[in-house]
């Protein structure tokens, strides 16, 4: 398993919709092995293959206390998405130094591929949900301050570029 490098904001690969995942092959479980090992290096709660230049609909999650309870999906789509909502501080690898409170659903359900290549259904709820969440965003060429006020996006990316010099 290896390390991988992050591809940096504003990358137009960030901003670039990942392409359908065909089937599991020993391929993709090695990239889930690396994103794994990527992820946790950071550490963090989550990563999506674009983050690291990989254009694919591939993430891992794992919002465990104890770590190494990471569940991989490919293709992951959001089924269904609870009325309540709730926040949490949301950043990221690929314009790092700074987060934004997010507010997202609290429980969704979403359909993936497993590693054993079987469509499942399963529901995520509290920091598990906003975690899945923000993946699925990056596999559609979206990033969480996309989900902020302009000013507040405008003030956040102002803030990484000064933090970077």
């Amino acid at each position: 398993m290896t390390v991988r490098p992050f591809v940096m904001w504003p990358d137009r690969r960030l901003r670039t919709p990942a392409e359908p995942v065909a089937g599991i092959s020993d391929e993709i479980r090695h990239i889930w092995d690396d994103m794994i090992e990527t992820m946790d290096a950071m550490p963090g709660v989550g990563l999506a293959a674009p983050q690291i230049g990989v254009p694919l609909q591939l993430a891992v999650v794992d919002a465990s206390d104890a770590r190494g309870q990471a569940i991989r999906l490919a293709n992951p789509v959001l089924v269904e998405a609870s009325p309540e909502t709730g926040s949490y501080p949301e950043g990221s690898p690929n314009l790092p130094g700074v987060s934004a409170e997010v507010v997202r659903p609290l429980r969704v359900v979403v359909r993936f591929t497993d590693e054993a290549g079987q469509e499942v259904e399963r529901p995520f709820e509290g920091l598990w949900a906003t975690s899945v969440q923000h993946q699925i965003d990056h596999l559609a060429g979206q990033m969480y301050f996309d989900l902020l006020s302009r000013t507040k996006r405008d003030m956040l990316i102002r803030k990484s570029r000064k933090a970077a010099r």
